[in-house]
């Protein structure tokens, strides 16, 4: 059990202390509760935060049943069990496509005053977030940087059911979790404050990074 996202945060960085003071080392947090966790981490290991953004496209009447997820960059992972099982016809995903493109591009201008995530060839990336369940949005995020040509991709998480943790450990070159439970419930269960973080709280988290002119 966490106390909250920044607790989760500050335990993660303990195990990612190998990475303080490396050169090249740049945090992507997904938002909005992983950049809470993602600013611990950042903090504790003296590198610099960002958000990967990156959004979960949903099932019709049920939106916290995902079919994919997309990111900002435009790389798309899908779900084809969810789909074949909802027999969802093109239509449908390519509407959610670009419903969640207008989200992106919403936050890309509120959180980053509209410019384009940095180049991150080359980088060790830490890839962080408050918790997953399916882990569709962090494999969108994984399948968007993998195409960067990034040295290093480190997934860290505080918590995953067994199985999603299988898949992105297989997907990613490290992978930090720091509690895997077999009777996995919803993320926030593992929270003794999951409080919903705002989009304002991103954007001043991300503020405090930018050096002033």
């Amino acid at each position: 059990m966490f106390a909250d996202r920044r607790d989760a945060g500050r335990r993660l960085a303990e195990k990612l202390v190998h990475y303080k003071g490396r050169t090249g080392v740049l945090v992507l947090a997904l938002p909005r509760g992983g950049v809470v966790t993602g600013f611990e981490i950042a903090r504790s290991l003296d590198a610099p935060l960002d958000v990967l953004i990156v959004r979960k496209m949903g099932f019709p009447g049920q939106p916290e049943l995902a079919l994919g997820a997309i990111s900002e960059t435009g790389a798309v992972v899908l779900n084809e069990q969810v789909i074949s099982y909802g027999r969802l016809p093109k239509e449908y995903i390519e509407y959610e496509k670009s419903r969640q493109r207008e989200e992106i591009n919403r936050r890309i201008t509120l959180y980053r005053g509209g410019n384009p995530l940095e180049k991150l060839e080359g980088k060790i990336i830490i890839l962080a977030d408050d918790g997953v369940a399916t882990g569709s949005t962090m494999k969108a995020a994984i399948v968007t940087l993998r195409e960067e040509r990034i040295e290093r991709l480190v997934v860290a998480v505080p918590v995953s059911p067994p199985e999603t943790a299988e898949e992105l450990g297989a997907m990613a070159d490290e992978f930090v979790c720091l509690s895997t439970p077999f009777a996995f419930m919803a993320v926030g269960s593992y929270y003794e404050d999951f409080s919903q973080v705002t989009d304002e709280e991103v954007a001043e988290i991300l503020r405090m990074q930018t050096p002033e002119e």
